[in-house]
């Protein structure tokens, strides 16, 4: 007689194995995926995307041959540290407040959400990063399997697929530190023949510098092709789905840091081999004009992977399975956003649609050009900010130095570096609404953090950035409201910034006085109540930004108040934001004279190292 039940249990045993078996081999047909970053330059620098001042890169455009060129690839914002913590948390800084360079403290990821190659690594690929990580997050040990100099995709099991991040520093920014003996040692690239992008002085010293940056783009597109060949020789290169892009901007003055197109839009290839056609909507060997940003980059590989996208994430998949033509071609927005570049504070967003972007400058007086230690090491900028303090650049040239608008529009398409503001012109006013809402929409349903001071987040918000945002929805929708005063005309909206001034809210009051700031003399009336603030408030950045507002209409001599404050600080992240103010009171048009006494801040201020950049540099004059 037949065991029933040993039979149901045989059928069983070979359906699982069934089972186990084509999960196997479907885990051994996954696609392997590498990434190849190259640091700090923007897409202007290679000839594949930009026919004036692009240098040629064979390995690159060999990968394009059979791959997809993304011409409208963004990193969200134009610094590494924010930039690597928008691709690994797959989500958008100000929401996670990781889009400081780089955090004074780091921050934990939402609740249920980890960095991307978690979920890589946890349905059998081998995960490995060579080696840069940069994040602004608090590290995970269930990320890499190996992240170092010596990472390599040759030490996983047998048959088992892997995702291989290699990182090129040959383009860094530091690799344009060089002094002027260094400008006599000659070029590859035909210095006579370099473009100059029209923002800059057009000097023997800036065709120079970007002859000399050519041939580190060519130096490390010749190390792109060395991994290529590794793949090759292993056998692997029709199993593995390969990137290139830049991991943001760069890296001639006014790029890297600054939200503008030469800060934000970087080269992007993607090369599917034949076997995974069917993950790529576009066919291999053309080119795509659908935006994509380094927030969709972790789940495009999950979605490449066949993993599913976890909730919490921001980022969308342009490629994998279930992405069509049709969506790719839907795709024609941005959205990008920067704070602070090492010492420098400076809260500007962005949203790009089509050809036109849109950037709201929430803190216009604090012009692009504010001291930057690191920045002024290129001799460029030094050389570019003393033509200007010798009335030796043209109106273009000049506005690197000079306070900004508090809102623009630009017709990218024809004006790439932004230098013709639309958005007073009567014909662009229905565009200009459209993209104006469109980023505000955002910065309230993120919502965005920033419109709380970095030092105020540390103390409070650091435990858990995205719960508190979400509790304080509200509260962040006002301030933003208030700091959008500064777009209306003044006689509309003088008595509700009054009211906001004398709001029993310390942020109320914090972003009245930015807003009145950026009125400049316009809203000089304001200044007896604003005097008032600079001496009795109960938040030392109020009465700082108070002074600031005094001092920029010349209402008032800031020196005094200020200097008090940064003596009275007991936090070293906010004297960082008072050390901002003194600095540009020190560098306006007014030129006010500080005489700091090193020996009378406070240690524990002085215990961080980007207020000692601060000091050094106000020492120095």
């Amino acid at each position: 007689m037949i065991n029933l039940k040993f039979l149901q249990f045989k059928s069983l045993l070979v359906i699982g194995l069934v089972f186990f078996s084509f999960k196997k081999t479907n885990s051994q047909e996954r696609p392997n995926i590498v990434w190849i970053v190259s640091e700090d330059n923007s897409k202007h620098y290679l000839k594949l995307f930009d026919e004036k001042y692009g240098v040629e890169t064979p390995n690159i455009e060999a990968l394009a041959t059979d791959g997809v060129v993304f011409d409208h690839a963004f990193s969200n914002t134009p610094v590494c540290s924010a930039a690597r913590s928008t691709l690994i948390a797959s989500s958008y800084g100000p929401r996670l407040v990781t889009h400081y360079h780089r955090n004074l403290k780091q921050v934990p990821l939402p609740n249920g959400v980890e960095m991307f190659p978690a979920y890589l690594k946890r349905t059998g690929y081998y995960t490995t990063n060579n080696s840069k990580e940069d994040y602004n997050l608090f590290k995970a040990d269930n990320v890499w399997d190996d992240s170092s100099k010596k990472a390599t995709w040759r030490d996983r099991k047998k048959g088992q697929p892997f995702f291989h991040v290699f990182n090129i520093g040959t383009t860094h920014e530091s690799r344009l530190h060089f002094t002027q003996d260094d400008v006599k040692v000659p070029t590859k690239a035909n210095q006579a023949s370099m473009a100059i992008f029209p923002v800059h002085p057009q000097t023997d010293l800036f065709r120079y510098t970007n002859a000399r940056y050519h041939d580190k783009m060519q130096e490390m597109d010749g190390q792109l092709g060395e991994v290529v060949a590794q793949l090759k020789e292993d056998g692997l290169y029709e199993n593995t789905i390969i990137f290139y892009y830049g991991d943001h901007g760069g890296v001639l003055p006014g790029s890297k840091g600054y939200i503008k197109e030469t800060g934000v839009h970087v080269p992007l290839v993607v090369r599917i081999p034949e076997k995974y056609k069917n993950l790529s909507p576009v066919a291999a060997g053309t080119r795509t004009n659908a935006f994509v940003s380094f927030v969709d980059f972790g789940a495009t590989v999950l979605n490449l992977a066949g993993v599913e996208i976890p909730k919490g994430i921001d980022g969308q998949p342009f490629l994998g399975k279930n992405i069509s033509k049709k969506q790719l071609d839907k795709r024609d927005e941005t959205f990008s956003y920067t704070n602070r570049m090492d010492e420098k504070y400076d809260m500007v967003r962005a949203v790009r649609k089509g050809k036109y972007k849109y950037v709201r400058n929430y803190e216009p007086f604090n012009f692009d050009g504010l001291m930057n230690n690191y920045r002024y090491k290129q001799l460029g900028y030094q050389q570019w900010i003393e033509m200007y303090k010798n009335n030796k650049l043209n109106a273009v040239q000049s506005q690197f130095f000079e306070p900004k608008a508090v809102e623009a529009l630009y017709n990218v398409e024809e004006d790439p570096f932004e230098t013709n503001n639309l958005a007073g012109k009567l014909e662009y006013k229905n565009t200009l609404k459209s993209l104006r809402c469109n980023l505000n929409k955002r910065i309230k349903s993120m919502p965005d953090l920033s419109f709380y001071p970095e030092f105020y987040l540390i103390n409070n918000a650091f435990n858990n950035p995205v719960a508190y945002g979400q509790l304080h929805k509200k509260d962040i929708s006002r301030y933003s409201k208030i700091a959008n005063y500064a777009l209306l005309d003044f006689d509309k909206v003088k008595s509700k910034l009054e009211k906001s001034l004398n709001s029993q809210d310390t942020w109320d009051r914090y972003w009245a006085l930015i807003a009145s700031s950026s009125f400049g003399a316009k809203a000089k009336e304001l200044a007896p109540t604003i005097k008032n603030i600079s001496n009795t408030d109960s938040e030392l950045v109020n009465r700082v930004r108070a002074a600031e507002f005094l001092g920029l209409t010349g209402s008032a001599n800031p020196v005094s108040v200020m200097t008090e404050a940064l003596y009275t600080c007991k936090d070293g992240p906010q004297a960082l934001l008072i050390l901002n103010s003194i600095v540009l009171m020190q560098d306006c048009e007014k030129h006010y004279n500080f005489n700091i006494n090193e020996s009378k801040i406070n240690k524990i201020v002085l215990d961080e190292p980007q207020v000692l950049r601060r000091l050094l540099y106000l020492n120095s004059k």
